[in-house]
């Protein structure tokens, strides 16, 4: 039995991370925690996201991917971020393009910690003059 080669890509954004793999195909396909875009990625915003390094490059493959952790939000973005680094291992000339649009670019924003003696990461309580 053969098994089809792949090239695998990891994607991070905020607490989501995503493992993602490439097949070169003749039908794009996509899985998401073994369920297709489509049910996993509800809204075609999300959608759109997570294919916009395909669409940039005009490329067609067989992805599947793992997702842990984040929103669903963080999760797409994670999978945007793997599949445009597996893609820049497969092909080295794609990463001009990719690196333009910013899908290269890890976004390291995350929620900052509550702090001692208030109610949030910045918000204090009411003061009260007396």
């Amino acid at each position: 039995m053969t098994t089809a080669q792949y090239t695998e890509g990891i994607g991070r954004r905020k607490t989501a991370a995503a493992r993602v793999r490439l097949v070169s195909a003749s039908k794009q396909a996509v899985m998401v925690n073994d369920l297709p875009l489509e049910e996993y990625f509800s809204t075609k915003e999300l959608q759109s996201t997570v294919l916009s390094p395909l669409s940039e490059t005009d490329t067609v493959y067989s992805i599947t991917a793992v997702v842990k952790g984040g929103g669903i939000s963080a999760q797409a973005d994670a999978v945007r971020h793997g599949i445009a680094r597996a893609m820049t291992e497969l092909n080295p000339e794609m990463r001009n393009p990719l690196k333009r649009k910013g899908y290269l670019k890890r976004d390291p924003r995350s929620k900052e910690r509550k702090k001692p003696g208030l109610k949030k990461a910045r918000k204090a309580s009411q003061w009260s003059k007396r």
